[in-house]
């Protein structure tokens, strides 16, 4: 009786599961991959998983061709293609054609641990350095051929100077030259000279909407789109049903820049067709009638009426009778 003795029941170890698999890990130091856990886990063929760890065990330089795998592997080509398509699809795989410095092209195989990642140096090899990128050269700015001959003749003649005066006395720094009135923005025309017509009709869009209340800058800008249109045929009631229908509640914009869209965005009218040349009356044609005297057919506006022959036959009887 000197030992205490429990009746209590003995607990169930916590570590070790009731079903499902059980890993028996051992510590590798040499002769191993790590592969992620998306990959080892990938749904889909067994195949292809098992073609990415080959591939991802193999050392680099290593030939992963269809003929090389399907001498490793007892699947056929069908198989092993139709994983390596899958790998490519999903990210691991990459094929690329380079062309070597002898002109040989050749394709290189490029694998990923993980897809999209950023291609790491093998430890095994000497990484190649990184090629120095050329420094970007900035535009320089345009400038006309004669503002060119003026910069370089300044240039030479501050040039010579530098050389023929002394050390102590500074140099002068050519200033450039100026842009040229070309290339400044072009000043928009005067109201002054538009085409009356067109400056009418912008003028009274008012009338149909108070909103379209154009400035004399911005009528001056639109009068030649307007005159284009007037000068196709369009008539002014129409350009002004066009540009004040079905306008927003709520503009936007300057309505100068809504009255631009739809004169440059609506196609011009077809011009009006030609008239068709005038031909001249044709002459009525009198109904057909039936002689009294011969009863022969002939045109006559009335019934009851002779022929020709028979008008001409009762005027020469009488005269032969007075002759």
């Amino acid at each position: 009786m000197a030992d205490s003795q429990s009746n209590a029941r003995l607990r169930a170890d916590a570590g070790s599961p009731t079903s499902g698999v059980i890993h028996v890990r051992t510590r590798l130091t040499a002769d191993f991959t790590v592969i992620s856990n998306a990959l080892a886990q990938r749904r889909g063929s067994a195949v292809t998983v098992g073609v990415a760890v080959y591939i991802l065990s193999l050392p680099t330089g290593t030939p992963v061709s269809i003929e090389a795998l399907c001498a490793h592997f007892t699947e056929g080509e069908t198989l092993i293609s139709r994983a390596l398509r899958e790998l490519e699809s999903a990210g691991y795989l990459d094929r690329r054609c380079e062309r070597l410095s002898s002109g040989q092209i050749r394709t290189r195989t490029y694998f990923y641990d993980v897809p999209g990642g950023t291609p790491q140096p093998d430890p095994d090899d000497t990484p190649e350095p990184p090629k120095p990128t050329r420094p970007r050269k900035s535009p320089r700015p345009w400038k006309s051929p004669a503002a060119e001959r003026a910069t370089s003749s300044s240039s030479s003649t501050s040039i010579t100077e530098a050389a023929s005066a002394p050390a102590s006395i500074p140099i002068p720094v050519p200033v450039p030259a100026s842009a040229p009135a070309a290339d400044r923005p072009e000043e928009p025309a005067a109201l002054s000279d538009a085409d009356p017509q067109a400056v009418s009709v912008l003028a009274s869009l008012r009338r149909v909407d108070p909103r379209l209340l154009l400035s004399e800058r911005e009528a001056a800008r639109l009068a030649p789109a307007v005159g284009q249109w007037l000068a196709a045929g369009v008539a002014p009631s129409r350009i002004t049903a066009h540009l004040t229908t079905r306008l927003p509640d709520h503009l936007l914009a300057r309505p100068a820049a809504i009255l631009a869209f739809r004169l440059r965005e609506t196609p011009l009218p077809a011009p009006p067709p030609a008239p068709l040349p005038s031909f001249p009356e044709r002459p009525v044609l009198l109904p057909f009638q039936t002689c009294d005297g011969c009863e022969r057919a002939f045109r006559a506006p009335e019934p009851g009426q002779r022929c020709r022959d028979c008008r001409g036959r009762l005027v020469q009887g009488p005269l032969r009778a007075a002759g």
